[in-house]
């Protein structure tokens, strides 16, 4: 049986990756992962390809157990794995909650890294793994420090793991996207006891396009996607200009 799994799949990026998988893939099954199951029966409706819905809270160790046999037990060739799940806060250091932060590391970077490992024996050649980290993960961004971290953490695995599985058929893509202006990831990062330090978002990209490019990228069997200008030009200047000077062109941008 030939199957895709995308976690964060009742929300945002992880909604819209399933949505366009049902049209570009043939899957027998995608398997969604994501705590709120009533949203994952919604989105039943919006898609052609037969789901197996999953509430699973990836922070709970207890739910790559859950995964784990239902992997054994079922056997699939996993052809797609898409990492979506994560979050981020907006804050100074006192502005956030140490569930903030555990929640950040743990669904950000454990929760992906299990998932990863999990799912790769039952990976073929021509398996794509898409690992969606942040054109955050680029440089240090102050007010939004552990969910840089935290990305910084996941492109980093996600570049090193190509390399282990070149050979294999199966690529890595690190998906680094820019401010996506349609999701909830905006409106839960700024619900912190202060999120001011950001007052907008410019240039913010559409998840739609941000998927197709994602998809497209990996299709290609690209290292990195960087699906926009804003993300693609910090990518490039990143690689040249100090991460101090970084850090002064973001206390810029953020007062925007």
């Amino acid at each position: 049986m030939n199957i895709g799994i995308v976690t964060g799949a009742s929300s945002g990026l992880g909604r819209e990756f399933v949505r366009q998988l049902s049209r570009q893939e043939t899957l027998d099954e995608i398997w969604v992962i994501a705590r709120r199951e009533e949203r994952l029966h919604a989105l039943e409706a919006q898609v052609e390809t037969p789901l197996r819905r999953i509430p699973l809270d990836l922070t709970k160790q207890a739910s790559f157990r859950t995964l784990d046999g239902l992997l054994k037990e079922t056997q699939p060739n996993v052809r797609i794995l898409i990492n979506a799940a994560g979050f981020g806060k907006i804050g100074a250091w006192k502005d956030l909650t140490l569930e903030d932060c555990d929640g950040m590391i743990d669904l950000n970077c454990r929760a992906a890294v299990d998932m990863t490992q999990l799912v790769l024996p039952y990976m073929g050649k021509g398996g794509r793994v898409l690992e969606i980290c942040s054109t955050a993960g680029f440089q240090p961004l102050p007010y939004l420090g552990v969910y840089a971290a935290s990305k910084s953490f996941l492109y980093r695995y996600s570049r090193a793991l190509r390399v282990e599985l070149l050979g294999s058929g199966v690529s890595v893509t690190a998906v680094c996207p820019y401010w996506v202006k349609d999701t909830e990831f905006i409106s839960k990062a700024k619900k912190t006891r202060n999120s001011s330090y950001v007052r907008h978002f410019p240039l913010a990209s559409s998840e739609e396009a941000v998927v197709r490019h994602a998809l497209a990228d990996a299709k290609l069997r690209l290292a990195v996607s960087t699906p926009g200008l804003v993300c693609t030009v910090h990518r490039v200047a990143a690689k040249f200009v100090p991460s101090e000077l970084m850090m002064g062109a973001w206390a810029l941008v953020r007062r925007i």
